[in-house]
């Protein structure tokens, strides 16, 4: 999950099998549309052992609000899965 610099932070969630690549992507304006225009931070991560487990979890994130701000709010540490 990436979290918008700002006075207004939102938060991105996506998934990717190069995150360093990828946020570098969104901070240069070239990631997706909604990421355009904004400075992003990693504030969590997941790994997972396949693809279709990383699209799961990330559809259950992006419509989960309550788990999305806790995540946002409190910053948790990386986690493995």
């Amino acid at each position: 999950m990436l979290k918008s610099k700002g006075i207004k932070p939102v938060t991105y969630v996506g998934y990717t099998n190069n995150l360093k690549k990828r946020i570098s992507l969104h901070n240069s304006g070239k990631g997706a549309k909604f990421t355009k225009g904004r400075k992003w931070k990693l504030i969590y991560k997941e790994k997972h052992g396949s693809k279709k487990e990383a699209i799961s979890r990330e559809y259950y994130i992006k419509n989960n609000r309550t788990l999305r701000n806790k995540i946002k709010n409190e910053n948790f540490n990386t986690i493995a899965l």
